[in-house]
Protein backbone atom coordinates (compact mmCIF):
# COMPACT_ATOMS: atom_id res chain seq x y z
CA UNK A 1 0.00 0.00 0.00
CA UNK A 2 1.47 3.36 -1.02
CA UNK A 3 1.59 6.46 1.15
CA UNK A 4 -1.19 8.99 0.77
CA UNK A 5 -0.58 11.93 -1.52
CA UNK A 6 -0.78 15.49 -0.26
CA UNK A 7 -4.11 15.88 -2.07
CA UNK A 8 -5.48 12.73 -0.43
CA UNK A 9 -4.42 13.91 3.05
CA UNK A 10 -5.99 17.30 2.40
CA UNK A 11 -9.28 15.66 1.40
CA UNK A 12 -9.14 13.30 4.40
CA UNK A 13 -8.97 16.40 6.63
CA UNK A 14 -12.17 17.64 4.99
CA UNK A 15 -10.29 20.51 3.35
CA UNK A 16 -9.70 21.72 -0.15
CA UNK A 17 -7.37 24.35 -1.54
CA UNK A 18 -9.21 27.67 -1.70
CA UNK A 19 -9.05 30.05 -4.61
CA UNK A 20 -5.86 32.06 -4.28
CA UNK A 21 -6.76 35.39 -2.67
CA UNK A 22 -6.16 38.39 -4.90
CA UNK A 23 -3.17 40.51 -3.86
CA UNK A 24 -4.06 43.63 -1.88
CA UNK A 25 -1.18 45.64 -3.43
CA UNK A 26 1.41 45.47 -6.25
CA UNK A 27 2.73 41.89 -6.02
CA UNK A 28 1.91 38.32 -7.04
CA UNK A 29 0.78 35.54 -4.67
CA UNK A 30 3.80 33.30 -5.39
CA UNK A 31 6.96 33.17 -7.50
CA UNK A 32 8.98 30.16 -8.60
CA UNK A 33 12.77 30.39 -8.73
CA UNK A 34 14.39 27.12 -9.77
CA UNK A 35 13.00 24.40 -7.54
CA UNK A 36 11.75 26.85 -4.88
CA UNK A 37 8.40 28.59 -4.66
CA UNK A 38 8.18 31.63 -2.40
CA UNK A 39 4.72 32.82 -1.42
CA UNK A 40 3.84 36.35 -0.54
CA UNK A 41 2.45 36.83 2.92
CA UNK A 42 -1.00 35.26 3.05
CA UNK A 43 -3.77 36.61 5.25
CA UNK A 44 -6.52 34.40 6.69
CA UNK A 45 -9.04 35.20 3.96
CA UNK A 46 -12.06 32.92 3.95
CA UNK A 47 -14.55 33.33 1.13
CA UNK A 48 -12.82 36.57 0.15
CA UNK A 49 -12.95 38.27 3.54
CA UNK A 50 -11.05 38.46 6.80
CA UNK A 51 -13.10 36.75 9.51
CA UNK A 52 -11.47 38.84 12.28
CA UNK A 53 -9.27 41.88 12.64
CA UNK A 54 -7.22 43.29 15.47
CA UNK A 55 -4.33 42.50 17.78
CA UNK A 56 -3.66 39.13 19.40
CA UNK A 57 -3.50 38.90 23.19
CA UNK A 58 -5.42 38.25 26.38
CA UNK A 59 -8.27 40.55 27.33
CA UNK A 60 -11.26 42.49 26.08
CA UNK A 61 -11.06 43.70 22.51
CA UNK A 62 -8.16 41.38 21.60
CA UNK A 63 -8.12 38.31 19.38
CA UNK A 64 -7.76 35.21 21.55
CA UNK A 65 -4.49 33.31 20.91
CA UNK A 66 -6.38 30.06 20.20
CA UNK A 67 -8.45 31.81 17.56
CA UNK A 68 -5.30 33.37 16.11
CA UNK A 69 -3.78 29.88 15.90
CA UNK A 70 -6.77 28.78 13.78
CA UNK A 71 -6.34 31.88 11.60
CA UNK A 72 -2.67 30.96 11.10
CA UNK A 73 -3.81 27.55 9.81
CA UNK A 74 -6.09 29.33 7.34
CA UNK A 75 -3.15 31.48 6.23
CA UNK A 76 -1.07 28.33 5.69
CA UNK A 77 -3.85 26.77 3.60
CA UNK A 78 -3.97 29.94 1.51
CA UNK A 79 -0.17 29.78 1.13
CA UNK A 80 -0.39 26.16 -0.02
CA UNK A 81 -2.95 27.21 -2.62
CA UNK A 82 -0.64 29.97 -3.87
CA UNK A 83 2.38 27.64 -3.96
CA UNK A 84 0.42 24.84 -5.67
CA UNK A 85 -0.79 27.27 -8.31
CA UNK A 86 2.79 28.04 -9.32
CA UNK A 87 4.15 24.52 -8.76
CA UNK A 88 1.61 22.77 -10.97
CA UNK A 89 -0.40 21.25 -8.14
CA UNK A 90 -0.21 20.36 -4.47
CA UNK A 91 1.35 16.96 -5.11
CA UNK A 92 4.35 18.57 -6.81
CA UNK A 93 5.47 20.04 -3.48
CA UNK A 94 8.43 18.03 -2.16
CA UNK A 95 9.06 19.89 1.08
CA UNK A 96 8.33 23.02 3.05
CA UNK A 97 11.65 24.77 3.58
CA UNK A 98 10.77 27.83 5.67
CA UNK A 99 7.68 29.38 7.20
CA UNK A 100 7.42 32.95 8.43
CA UNK A 101 4.52 33.82 10.74
CA UNK A 102 3.73 37.40 11.66
CA UNK A 103 1.39 38.05 14.57
CA UNK A 104 -0.15 41.48 15.16
CA UNK A 105 0.49 41.51 18.88
CA UNK A 106 -0.72 43.43 21.87
CA UNK A 107 2.48 44.79 23.52
CA UNK A 108 2.12 42.37 26.45
CA UNK A 109 1.62 39.28 24.25
CA UNK A 110 4.60 36.90 23.92
CA UNK A 111 2.86 33.75 22.63
CA UNK A 112 3.73 34.15 18.95
CA UNK A 113 5.23 30.61 18.70
CA UNK A 114 1.96 29.04 19.89
CA UNK A 115 0.00 31.05 17.31
CA UNK A 116 2.49 30.01 14.62
CA UNK A 117 1.89 26.36 15.52
CA UNK A 118 -1.47 26.66 13.76
CA UNK A 119 0.35 27.08 10.45
CA UNK A 120 3.03 24.49 11.22
CA UNK A 121 0.56 21.84 12.32
CA UNK A 122 -1.65 22.34 9.25
CA UNK A 123 1.37 21.96 6.96
CA UNK A 124 2.35 18.75 8.76
CA UNK A 125 -1.16 17.33 8.56
CA UNK A 126 -1.43 18.01 4.82
CA UNK A 127 2.14 17.27 3.72
CA UNK A 128 3.29 14.68 6.26
CA UNK A 129 7.07 14.60 6.68
CA UNK A 130 7.37 17.02 3.74
CA UNK A 131 5.68 19.60 5.97
CA UNK A 132 8.56 19.74 8.49
CA UNK A 133 10.25 23.13 8.23
CA UNK A 134 12.34 25.89 9.72
CA UNK A 135 10.24 28.76 11.05
CA UNK A 136 10.18 32.29 12.38
CA UNK A 137 7.36 33.60 14.57
CA UNK A 138 7.45 37.38 14.87
CA UNK A 139 5.28 39.82 16.78
CA UNK A 140 4.50 43.03 14.88
CA UNK A 141 2.58 46.22 15.62
CA UNK A 142 0.11 45.94 12.74
CA UNK A 143 -0.49 43.86 9.60
CA UNK A 144 -2.24 44.70 6.31
CA UNK A 145 -5.99 45.26 6.64
CA UNK A 146 -5.56 44.94 10.43
CA UNK A 147 -5.23 41.15 10.06
CA UNK A 148 -4.25 39.36 13.28
CA UNK A 149 -1.82 37.04 11.48
CA UNK A 150 0.06 36.62 8.18
CA UNK A 151 2.02 33.61 6.91
CA UNK A 152 4.60 33.24 4.15
CA UNK A 153 5.98 29.90 2.98
CA UNK A 154 8.91 28.69 0.89
CA UNK A 155 8.55 25.22 -0.62
CA UNK A 156 10.74 22.99 -2.78
CA UNK A 157 8.98 21.48 -5.80
CA UNK A 158 9.59 18.59 -8.17
CA UNK A 159 10.93 19.27 -11.64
Amino acid sequence: MSAATHSERLAALGLSLPAVPAPVAAYVPAVRSGDLVHTSGQLPFTDGRLPLTGKVGQGDGLVDPGTAQQLAATCALNALAAAAGVAGGLDRIEAVVKVGVFVASDPAFTGQPAVANGASELLGQVLGDAGRHARSAVGVAVLPLDSPVEVEVTVRVRG
